[in-house]
């Protein structure tokens, strides 16, 4: 599955550098503002803190929500007390677009994330050329010279990799990059299984300056508790806020 969906990924993007060249995008990518400080709004805190994912659909759970307006959701997110918003711009099973980044942007003022299957610096670009603070890199997606080349050009353009893992194994490469920002993975993107016990597994391989962010099987104030007890800084949410009323939820999580 994950292999499809690079691959989709990047036929998609092929075809957007096909009608708007790299030269191009990367010149509004470097006019854009500076990108916010997303290490600051994500730091440890004595309570959790949620990235809110807006996200329509998933492979393994089909269409979520319409969301016909992600702006208004960004900022209801945003109102609950989000520390940052992550928008799936991948089109094919999430039903996401750069469109929906831009939006997000422009109605908030927090840190956004663009959470997609980045394997090309065109991409990179892209991100910021939309307005991306945060750019996802899935270890398992990549082989570690692309990887790094990516990781050094998100730094490079003032954005803050969150570089994602599945496995010991991941977490080192995470870490051999100089991540400053490490999530586990409880879904293995492979064969969509979810593990929500293997973040407490990994977390004490990710040192104490390096920001933990808990992803996936998050859908009651329990999980995030379960999160919490392991050691997690962030989790990153996206069905369960989608599928309910976003701030009540919010508040609910960030009481943990």
């Amino acid at each position: 599955m994950l292999a499809d969906l690079v691959a989709g990924a990047l036929h998609d993007a092929s075809e957007r550098r096909a009608a708007r060249s790299l030269a191009d995008v990367e010149t509004d990518a470097l006019a854009r503002p500076a990108a916010l400080d997303a290490l600051s709004a994500l730091a440890p805190r004595d309570t959790v803190r949620v990235i809110a994912e807006v996200k329509r659909a998933s492979p393994s759970r089909g269409s979520l929500a319409d969301i016909p307006d992600p702006a208004a959701l960004a900022a209801a997110y945003e109102t609950g007390g989000a520390s940052a918003i992550s928008v799936l711009t991948e089109g094919r099973k999430f039903k996401g677009s750069l469109a929906d980044l831009e939006a997000v942007r422009a109605s908030v003022a927090v840190p956004v994330l663009r959470k997609d299957f980045i394997a090309d610096p065109y991409q990179v670009f892209e991100a910021r050329a939309a307005g991306a603070d945060l750019v996802l890199l899935i270890v398992a997606a990549l082989e570690q010279p692309l990887l790094t080349e990516l990781f050094d050009l998100v730094n490079q353009l003032g954005m803050t990799p969150l570089v994602e893992t599945h496995s010991a194994d991941e977490v080192e490469r995470a870490l051999d990059l100089g991540a400053d920002l490490v999530g586990v993975n409880a879904r293995d993107l492979s064969t969509f299984e979810l593990d929500q016990d293997l973040f407490g597994r990994l977390v004490d391989r990710i040192p104490s300056g390096v920001i933990r962010v808990a992803e996936s099987a998050v859908k009651t104030p329990a999980d995030v508790a379960h999160y919490r007890r392991a050691g997690a800084d962030v989790v990153l949410v996206g069905e369960a806020l989608v599928t309910g009323d976003p701030v009540a939820t919010l508040t609910e999580f960030l009481a943990v």
